[in-house]
């Protein structure tokens, strides 16, 4: 045996004799030791735990560390200690006090508490608007307002497309019978009330129907009452509604309309254009000036607005103050101010300070564009390749024999007319087209767009006796029969008339010396029992300079060369 082992087996026995006779103590003092290793082994324990909870406790509170994650690892854990002495470690005030004084600590330190630059404004109502067409939640249901399909309509959006496809492709009969039949299967979608609505208003259009026009308005009002309707489906539809019931005559009830829309929809830039444009055509320009005015104020350089303000200021006779609104406005070339009625209207309050050059250039510029005939043909409703020119014959105008009848009437007609002016008839009432720069004119009408005022005949009946033997006068949609009086010093500025389909006559009456009529570079008298023919679309002013009235007869015929199917067609003016 070599001698290292005999050594080792020497000290085992010395060691084996010696914990023999130690044997009590040594155990005592092996169980001490273990009493104090398991101590400090659980002290270690939860010190490490409670470390652990504060530095989460920290992490938690700066938006690191998810709680619910660190909860569910803690509860997965599989050592029953550890379980324990985490929840003793819990109670424990100690990491309470020092969890709630880190984190105050470390609070400033927090990347969500570093302020950014504060946004412009024009940024926060933009990110603003965005978060509005992200999406909106009420206890129902959630409704997408990017777009036009809410959640509703989201299941049967392929079914949707196909559908409107149809009226793209001008199919309005089947595009009709199928959004009819979805509306069975789902009555409170938008896009499919919307859809019938509009397949109903190209079907009224190609068959001429009052009567199915009657029923897309009321189809749009269904839009208008769907549930969860988006903003985009309602603005079209209520605009479209609104649209129909001015085309029927109806602008109290498109107003009315519109106002509601704004009330569902406030401050949008395109129903506060509509509602304006409405009131326009309604004649209130009171009303529509504030709406036109605010839309400037939240977009300064919408040129909409601006040609129509500047419409309104100058019918004001605010010359001054129009031009630029109206320059501004048509030099943006935004939808709605490519017409030529404000080229009519800068032009003419040019004119009417004097700038008479300037004026004729923005003519000259509207005619080059298309917008007028010629730079004195500045009539804004025409039908194409009518002979143009300022003065007519009787005979080119195929005319000639009413005529006759009228100059041969002249007297009778005139008796009549001086009747009427007697201030306690009320027959006369003054001009309103904003057409005088001085002096006093006044109007007695018998026929107004092809129609017969009864009411006037009756005061008047010889006259209207000769004229209803005149059937291209009585059925002018586009023209009038009147008496037309002027006393001294009026001078009408010039100015043309809206339409290159009518001719108009004067049938001198009561003509003193001192007046004279320009159209175009060409000027003429009147003389009484006579008379003039020219054709008012073309630039035209008058004078009266003498020392009594002028009275004259005024009856507007249809333009020659139109055929009667072009006549019927025609819209009134």
């Amino acid at each position: 045996m070599p001698p290292k082992a005999r050594k080792r087996i020497k000290d085992k026995g010395k060691g084996d004799a010696s914990n023999s006779q130690n044997g009590k103590s040594k155990t005592a003092k092996s169980d001490k030791d273990s009493n104090t290793s398991s101590s400090s082994l659980t002290k270690f324990v939860v010190l490490s735990i409670v470390v652990v909870i504060v530095g989460c406790g920290v992490a938690v509170h700066l938006g690191y560390i998810d709680i619910q994650q660190l909860q569910q690892e803690f509860n997965g854990a599989s050592d029953s200690e550890t379980d324990r002495v985490l929840k003793d470690t819990e109670k424990a005030p100690e990491p309470k006090e020092e969890k709630i004084t880190e984190p105050k600590k470390e609070k400033k330190l927090e990347p969500k508490k570093e302020k950014a630059p504060e946004p412009k404004k024009e940024d926060q109502l933009v990110a603003e608007e965005e978060n509005k067409k992200k999406r909106k939640k009420n206890s129902k249901e959630e409704i997408l307002l990017v777009g036009r399909t809410n959640t509703y309509d989201k299941a049967i959006e392929k079914e949707l497309d196909l559908c409107e496809d149809l009226i793209v492709q001008k199919k309005y009969e089947s595009a009709l019978r199928r959004f009819e039949k979805l509306l069975t299967t789902h009555p409170a979608s938008p896009r499919a009330r919307l859809g019938r609505a509009n397949a109903l208003y190209y079907i009224a259009d190609e068959q001429r129907s009052n009567d199915l026009l009657k029923s897309c308005i009321s189809a749009y009002d269904e839009v208008a009452k769907a549930p969860n309707c988006p903003n985009e489906v309602l603005k079209e539809a209520m605009i479209a509604q609104a649209d129909r019931l001015r085309f029927l005559g109806n602008s109290m009830k498109s107003i009315s309309v519109l106002e509601d829309l704004n009330k569902r929809i406030p401050n949008d830039i395109t129903v506060l254009r509509e509602l304006g444009v409405t009131y326009l055509i309604k004649g209130n320009n009171n009303a529509a000036k504030p709406i036109f005015q605010k839309i400037l104020e939240v977009v300064p350089s919408d040129g909409h607005a601006k040609v129509h303000l500047g419409f309104i200021l100058k019918s004001e006779t605010k010359y001054e103050e129009s031009i630029p609104l109206l320059t501004e406005g048509i030099a943006t070339e935004e939808e709605g101010t490519k017409e030529g009625k404000y080229y009519f209207h800068l032009g003419d309050a040019l004119y009417r300070l004097g700038r008479v050059e300037q004026a004729y250039e923005v003519y000259s510029s509207a005619a080059k564009k298309g917008f007028f005939l010629s730079k004195w043909q500045r009539s804004l409703y025409n039908v194409d390749s009518l002979t143009a020119k300022p003065w007519w014959t009787p005979d080119s105008a195929k005319v000639a024999k009413f005529i006759k009848l009228l100059e041969d009437n002249w007297q009778v007609i005139r008796d009549e007319g001086v009747a009427n002016m007697d201030p306690k008839t009320g027959s006369f009432v003054p001009e309103v087209e904003n057409l005088r720069e001085s002096g006093d004119w006044k109007q007695f009408t018998l026929y107004t767009r092809g129609k017969r005022n009864d009411a006037n005949c009756k005061r008047a009946p010889k006259t209207c006796e000769i004229i209803d033997q005149i059937p291209m006068a009585t059925s002018n949609k586009r023209g009038q029969v009147k008496f037309s009086v002027l006393h001294p010093g009026t001078h009408i500025w010039a100015h043309c008339g809206p339409t290159n389909c009518r001719l108009r006559s004067h049938l001198g009456l009561v003509v003193p010396d001192g007046l004279r009529i320009r159209v175009k570079d060409q000027t003429r008298k009147w003389q009484e029992g006579k008379m003039l023919i020219f054709d008012d679309s073309f630039e035209h002013e008058v004078w009266h300079d003498g020392d009594s009235f002028r009275l004259i007869l005024i009856v507007d015929f249809w333009h020659p060369e139109l055929t009667e199917s072009q006549r019927r067609k025609l819209t009134a003016i």
